[in-house]
């Protein structure tokens, strides 16, 4: 899990810019959207739409932006109807790169893809090239501070977790993405703040540095910037030391 944690770590600190540009936010508010609309508006009632407001929250954005996005999906007609599209490819180094994608217009998506792959020293798959090689898993951290390693284990056992490591100044859990809103359950009774999110683990990862690092990093970056484009996952066990200035 060590490639995932560092890219997710890479990953959050450049969240931070992502957020002044309101880039994080719009993709925020399409992932409630398409939730509500596809299910009922009330999150406890909408496991796809309790996901993506959590994800909202941990993310820091307001509440009233949460609300009016909900209230805007449940409202009679009008809005754009998008689509959920996962492209597979492969990265420089030979490792594995799924993208996950909201879109109005399959056609621009799948051009702007491709052309970030290429763009980057990538190449574009073919759907079931590498999704093989991931585990759709639910992800949660916890903060360190009051919590011991035995008492982050029996909350994640009661909640059917799978896993507990360390990982910085947090305690990180997965659980089958089957068993994702027990062991949320689970953890929160802890009474701390939980971050949680749904992910592709890869069962195996590929070491990969210097040169190759820095341009799978820049075409993450690349596709990360495209509108349409929600979230990337990655096989790749990234060496932080080569990304330094």
């Amino acid at each position: 899990m060590a490639g995932h944690s560092k890219w997710a770590n890479i990953k959050r600190r450049k969240g931070a810019q992502d957020i002044k540009r309101g880039k994080v936010f719009g993709k925020l508010i399409r992932e409630i959207t398409v939730a509500a609309r596809m299910g009922d508006p009330d999150p406890e009632m909408n496991p796809r739409l309790r996901l993506a407001v959590d994800k909202a929250k941990a993310n820091s954005m307001p509440k009233d932006n949460i609300e009016r996005a909900i209230a805007k999906a449940s409202g009679e007609g009008g809005g754009e109807s998008y689509d959920q599209i996962t492209y597979e490819g492969y990265g420089p180094g030979g490792v594995a790169i799924l993208v996950q994608c909201l879109t109005d217009n399959r056609n621009r998506t799948a051009s702007e893809i491709r052309h970030a792959f290429s763009k980057e020293g990538g190449n574009m798959g073919q759907a079931g090239s590498v999704a093989y090689l991931f585990q759709r898993k639910g992800l949660f951290n916890l903060p360190k501070e009051d919590l011991d390693e035995e008492t982050v284990l029996m909350a994640a056992l009661e909640g059917s977790g799978e896993d507990v490591s360390e990982e910085e100044d947090e305690w990180q859990v997965t659980a089958a993405f089957e068993d994702y809103f027990s062991c949320m359950k689970a953890l929160e009774e802890l009474g701390v703040e939980v971050a949680s999110d749904v992910t592709q683990i890869p069962d195996n990862e590929v070491a990969i540095s210097g040169e190759d690092a820095r341009k799978l990093v820049k075409l993450l970056d690349r596709l990360e910037d495209l509108d349409d484009v929600q979230e990337t996952w990655t096989n790749a066990d990234i060496n932080e030391a080569d990304l330094e200035d």
